[in-house]
């Protein structure tokens, strides 16, 4: 789904970065142009951040 229209950055885009170590939304930022036009998209890649930190959190609890 894409969650940055200005960039057509997509919410795979933005879990694969995080997976990759970007944690928070200006590491996140470093790697993909997102939320650097319009600014609307800001709250929803914060979302998906916290979303695969979450599921990432709840893997790493299980295991």
């Amino acid at each position: 789904m894409f969650i940055c229209l200005c960039q057509g950055i997509t919410d795979s885009q933005i879990r694969q970065a995080v997976r990759d170590g970007n944690m928070t939304l200006a590491e996140v930022r470093q790697k993909l142009p997102v939320a650097t036009q319009c600014g609307r998209c800001t709250q929803s890649v914060k979302d998906v951040i916290n979303e695969e930190l979450a599921q990432s959190a709840d893997f790493y609890e299980v295991a």
